[in-house]
């Protein structure tokens, strides 16, 4: 009953009870799948995955995406997956140093998450999440990276559309990452465009965008510092967001596969990823004093 009446109050759009709520899902809590059962059916939000390497711009592109929204009268969920601490295992970044203009605006939710390790640059709960703020009302749900580069590609599984965030004097870095980022943008934004070389990298990317023969991604330089270009940029993700208010299927069950397959990924690792730390030392203890070796005390830790 009690994640029944949580679910309620986050239907609502009680912001108490959503904070509570994430903290609760991201954290695997007793009764957090109830909750998520007592949602239901979500799948009204314009899901919105920001990625690119670090250094790009990613958050000052959030911060002028949220003004945009905003300026439309659109609620706008923020989800800004942030590297581990090492030490306590939380986001080293936080809601707090971010985008602090938006701070007391009721139609702006923003929340960091801890990456955790998670392959693919995104939290193991952050489909949780994207269903619980959509399920609050939020219109649009934009989810910015850790920005580690190529394996930052899971953010394509749970969003309806992909900004790949680029900027001028990447060089190889380019390259290397055409087997990933580069072929699973919506949007490929080269901001920063006030550097040189930013024309050339557009030109650059249109000449990929060419090639490709499933899907035609808009290509558009910007400068999220100056607000210089972004015009195109929204009218572009207006585009994607008309596609799915219209039920494009396909995006749609991108979004909805890449969050089942997160979520049931989410629960392997609580179920075998979190081992008995007194067993783990015992098993150290007997590695040092080579009873056994690390392979084997591995073998042991395991299920």
């Amino acid at each position: 009953m009690a994640s029944a009446s949580l679910a309620s109050r986050v239907k609502k759009g009680d912001r108490r009870a959503l904070a509570k709520a994430i903290t609760l899902v991201e954290n695997g809590g007793r009764g957090s799948s109830e909750l998520l059962d007592s949602i239901g059916r979500t799948g009204k939000a314009f899901v919105v995955g920001i990625t690119g390497p670090p250094g790009t711009g990613k958050s000052a592109l959030v911060d002028r995406l949220v003004t945009a929204y905003r300026r439309k009268g659109l609620r706008v969920g923020v989800v800004a997956v942030d590297p581990t601490s090492p030490i306590t295992g939380g986001a080293l970044l936080g809601d707090r140093v971010r985008m602090t203009r938006h701070a007391g605006d009721r139609g702006v939710f923003i929340r960091s998450m801890a990456s955790r390790g998670w392959p693919g640059g995104l939290s193991t709960g952050t489909s949780l999440v994207i269903q619980l703020l959509d399920a609050s009302g939020f219109d649009v749900v934009l989810v910015e990276t850790v920005g580690i580069g190529q394996s930052d590609i899971e953010v394509v599984g749970v969003s309806h559309a992909v900004l790949v965030v680029l900027m001028p004097g990447l060089g190889d870095d380019v390259q290397a990452s055409k087997a990933g980022l580069m072929e699973v943008g919506d949007v490929y934004v080269v901001n920063k465009s006030d550097l040189e070389g930013a024309d050339a990298m557009v030109v650059n990317l249109l000449g990929l965008v060419r090639g490709l023969r499933t899907r035609s991604p808009a290509v558009v330089k910007v400068s999220a510092l100056k607000g210089e270009g972004l015009d195109k940029l929204e009218a572009a993700l207006e585009r994607l967001r008309e596609r799915v208010a219209s039920g494009d299927r396909d995006m749609l069950l991108r979004s909805i596969r890449g969050m089942i397959v997160e979520t049931a990924r989410g629960r392997l690792v609580d179920a075998y990823g979190r081992f008995d730390e007194s067993k783990v030392q015992a098993l150290s203890r007997k590695v040092l004093s080579g009873e056994l070796t690390v392979s084997k005390a591995a073998a042991r830790l395991l299920p």
